[in-house]
């Protein structure tokens, strides 16, 4: 089933439950897949590419949760906060650290990346590979810290 499928079902299960919270967020997930359809007039949205909306999607309200706990309106961070979980049901399981840190080795070992000048290849095909289980920054950050 695809992801708007399943958003979909969600949609219909959180009005039966009177789930204002997550009625909200799936509307935006769902809304964000239909104008990514409208760009790609024709084309079929790819599982990547659902995952990157969620992602974004997901970090965005991250960042607003920071800034409103940082200015002390709990009100509004707790809104962002219940929203990101709903969100992040549909993303892949997130890697630990540690596997995060074996899934690096493995493709530090298979590009040959020897120093922090290397960092580019590596996080060409990291990107790659763990893209939708692992956050861009978790990623960057464990890179450096074993090519350095």
């Amino acid at each position: 089933m695809s992801l708007e499928n399943t958003i979909n079902e969600a949609i219909k299960t959180a009005m039966r439950a009177k789930d204002k919270v997550a009625l909200d967020s799936l509307r935006a997930v769902k809304s964000q897949i239909l104008l990514l359809k409208t760009e790609a007039i024709g084309a079929e949205v790819t599982a990547e590419q659902e995952i990157a909306i969620l992602q974004r999607m997901v970090k965005q309200r991250k960042d607003s949760y920071d800034q409103f706990t940082a200015q002390g309106r709990n009100d509004l961070a707790e809104v962002e906060d219940a929203q990101m979980k709903v969100i992040e049901q549909f993303l892949p399981k997130q890697l630990t650290a540690e596997e995060l840190e074996t899934e690096i080795k493995n493709i530090i070992s298979e590009t040959g990346a020897e120093s922090a000048k290397d960092l580019g290849k590596v996080m060409g095909v990291a990107s790659k590979a763990l893209a939708g289980k692992s956050d861009g920054k978790s990623i960057s950050e464990m890179a450096k810290k074993l090519l350095s």
